[in-house]
């Protein structure tokens, strides 16, 4: 069975049919053709399709694309620019956080969500936004340092 949607993605809108069963992480990779969302565990556990959806971060591979419907949704590739990246991205790459990269994309999607409601979270609010996110090199102590760099570099600007 097909469903008709609307989603905003990264700013542009996208008007496609889907069948009922597709997950918002199929439809983010294989319709629109942004592949920086891994499919990892495919049940919500690890979560390396973490993207923002209507300001929350949410696991995509766990989320039907018709649930999505109307929904404004950033992916990693809607952080930064050509020219200038996120600081999030900047701090990634500063403190040695994007190891083999696969937990990257959702680690980051989490980290701004975190960064976008709160404006000055404390340690534990980023162990806490972080949880639940698998890091296969195990450099958890990077990436919550990646954050921290990001938080300071957003409260200079």
């Amino acid at each position: 069975m097909k469903h008709s949607i609307k989603v905003n993605i990264n700013g542009q809108l996208y008007l496609e049919e889907v069948e009922t069963s597709m997950t918002l992480l199929q439809f983010i990779r294989d319709k629109v053709g942004l592949t920086g969302t891994k499919s990892g565990c495919e049940n919500g556990e690890c979560g390396a399709c973490t993207v923002i959806m209507n300001g929350n971060p949410v696991r995509s591979c766990i989320i039907l694309a018709v649930e999505a419907d109307g929904a404004e949704i950033i992916t990693v590739e809607g952080l930064g620019e050509k020219d200038k990246l996120h600081p999030l991205q900047q701090s990634f790459i500063e403190t040695g956080a994007a190891q083999c990269g696969f937990c990257t994309p959702g680690m980051l999607m989490a980290g701004k969500a975190l960064l976008d409601k709160k404006k000055n979270p404390s340690n534990e609010d980023i162990t806490e936004a972080l949880g639940g996110h698998l890091c296969r090199c195990t450099g958890y102590k990077s990436i919550s340092k990646a954050v921290e760099v990001a938080l300071s570099k957003n409260n200079r600007n």
